[in-house]
């Protein structure tokens, strides 16, 4: 009866909205083939290998190399978003943000806590943190649930104030949003079923039907390796999904071979299903970030003012999160170590 419902919701999501996403990508894939033939002919294979970043972009004309450090200087002075927040009365004086609900221990609702099941987790407990800074109060929020392909446009549309929702951080969206300093590290990573063949990101992926998110770093990230030739030509990208979620759920059903998302995520999903598990180590290095809007510098600046505390509060803030949600399926202290985001360095000037 749930693999029912759950199919019914997959195909929900898979009826003209997904058409259309499919036309649009064909019609840009036919007019971009020839540039990106041109491009991958004048280059030789690039060097991969665990744990690299992928690739470089350009961002307002510049060269994009290392977008984490794309953000300002920290700052708790209110300016005209905070203020434009502030001045909210009665019940929508509040933090309005985009989270999954979807997401075990980072963004989720847990159906055993009672009553009305908040929302709980990682980035939960960030988003208390920033209204708690902000607004004088940890429950002046307004959670949105958002699809992964609806992160961007929902800050570019005004209907969330940011997003908190293990988004990396990338050269492609600081076009498109402003990001504040890393809070999380991580990297792409394969998930299929124990006892498939799959071994890793590999040679083991040829002929394998991968689900990733729409709009997600993995799903980017493969493309790209499959045109450069770091990932076999006959594995099957087609398969897409709106919530990353959902991407499990195809490979419970069997209609997929394996997963790529986050490391991070990929462990909490193989969490819940004690049939999947995560094959060969993370060959990316990602970084999550808070997403405002590209104008919103005031706000930017507050956000990594309270990350500095964050980071540095261990009673109640970035590791007392860490032991709380995430040491059961990432490790213990050594492991959140590396989950730690690097000492910020702030190089946007505005």
């Amino acid at each position: 009866m749930r693999a029912r419902r759950l199919r019914a919701g997959l195909r929900g999501w898979g009826g003209v909205g997904a058409m259309a996403v499919v036309c649009a990508l064909a019609v840009l894939f036919a007019l971009l083939l020839p540039l990106a033939r041109s491009q991958v002919a004048g280059e030789g294979t690039p060097a991969g290998g665990q744990g690299a970043v992928r690739g470089s972009q350009a961002v307002a004309g510049e060269e994009c190399t290392e977008p984490e450090k794309q953000t300002l200087a920290p700052s708790g002075a209110d300016g005209p978003t905070i203020e434009a927040i502030k001045s909210r009365e009665g019940e929508r004086r509040k933090l309005v943000v985009g989270v999954d609900q979807n997401s075990y221990r980072w963004g989720y609702r847990d159906p055993n806590s009672g009553g009305e099941a908040r929302l709980e987790g990682f980035d939960i407990d960030l988003v208390h943190r920033i209204a708690e800074d902000v607004l004088g109060d940890p429950d002046a929020v307004q959670f949105k649930a958002i699809p992964t392909d609806q992160r961007i446009p929902a800050i570019r549309s005004g209907r969330v104030d940011m997003v908190v929702r293990t988004m990396t951080i990338n050269c492609s969206r600081l076009q498109d949003v402003a990001f504040s300093a890393p809070y999380f590290r991580t990297g792409q990573q394969l998930l299929a079923h124990k006892s498939s063949p799959i071994t890793g990101y590999d040679d083991t992926l040829a002929g394998k039907k991968i689900c990733t998110a729409t709009g997600s770093t993995a799903f980017s990230t493969l493309e790209q390796d499959q045109r450069q030739g770091r990932l076999s030509a006959s594995a099957d990208l087609g398969t897409t999904v709106p919530n990353q979620l959902d991407c499990l759920v195809r490979l419970q059903l069997g209609e997929v071979d394996a997963v790529v998302t986050d490391g991070a995520l990929a462990a909490s999903q193989a969490a819940q299903d004690p049939t999947v598990e995560l094959k060969g180590d993370a060959f990316t290095t990602e970084y999550y970030g808070v997403a405002m809007r590209k104008d919103a510098d005031d706000l930017v600046r507050r956000v990594n003012q309270i990350l500095e505390d964050y980071r540095a509060h261990t009673a109640g803030g970035w590791q007392a999160s860490y032991d709380r949600w995430l040491s059961a399926t990432l490790g213990g202290r050594a492991e959140a170590a590396k989950s730690a985001p690097p000492p910020p360095e702030y190089e946007r000037d505005s």
